[in-house]
């Protein structure tokens, strides 16, 4: 791949992991209530979720969902479901006061951050038809290498990684300054009522 066709795929990827959404809002809370250590943890599991999605694209899952609409419509309904579930959730927790409560699940956070990080990018379908949009732009399918392939994933997980990175801390630097917190039960009904409106609309573009 030339340098000028590497540069261009690199830079529709920054703005597709720039573009604000559910992926961005899982960052943010994770790196709020967790720290920078679970928001990390949560950006390098959607990385993974974007690359395992950027390399299946190659192996020609998109074909496979276009060749089937039921399963494509089936994943979307999955996605919204999930959103709506970690809507319902958010809303619906409680904040405690005990330290010690407090510090297992910070302990603990990283974990769940990692799996809903990955969640997020792994249910939803339009990112298999989104690279293969992309990568018909810049390969010929017959000319495609291993070595092309992995470059291709590779630059997709790192910008992924990078950019949510970089949320991750700021967030979490912002909560030092801050003391974002202190209003984590506002945040929490923004964040949840922004899941369950990701996933109305989800389901309004289905129908």
């Amino acid at each position: 791949m030339e340098l000028s066709a590497w540069l261009s795929l690199a830079l529709i990827c920054t703005l597709g992991a720039m573009s604000p959404g559910p992926s961005l809002a899982v960052v943010v809370r994770h790196s709020i209530n967790g720290g920078a250590k679970s928001g990390i943890a949560a950006s390098v599991a959607h990385a993974l979720g974007v690359g395992s999605y950027a390399a299946l694209s190659i192996l020609g899952l998109a074909s496979l969902i276009s060749q089937f609409p039921v399963l494509y419509t089936g994943l979307l309904y999955l996605g919204a479901a999930y959103l709506a579930y970690l809507g319902f959730k958010i809303l619906t927790s409680k904040s405690t006061g005990s330290n010690d409560a407090q510090n297992e699940r910070v302990a603990s956070n990283w974990l769940t951050a990692a799996k809903e990080g990955f969640m997020v990018a792994f249910i939803n379908p339009k990112t298999a038809i989104f690279f293969v949009a992309l990568f018909s732009q810049f390969i010929d399918p017959e000319a495609m290498t291993v070595s092309l392939a992995f470059l291709m994933c590779f630059t997709v997980f790192a910008i992924d990684a990078i950019w949510f990175i970089f949320v991750s801390i700021a967030t979490s630097s912002a909560n030092e300054k801050l003391n974002l917190q202190s209003r984590q039960s506002v945040i929490s009904k923004v964040l949840g009522a922004a899941f369950l409106l990701l996933a109305a609309r989800v389901l309004y573009q289905t129908f």
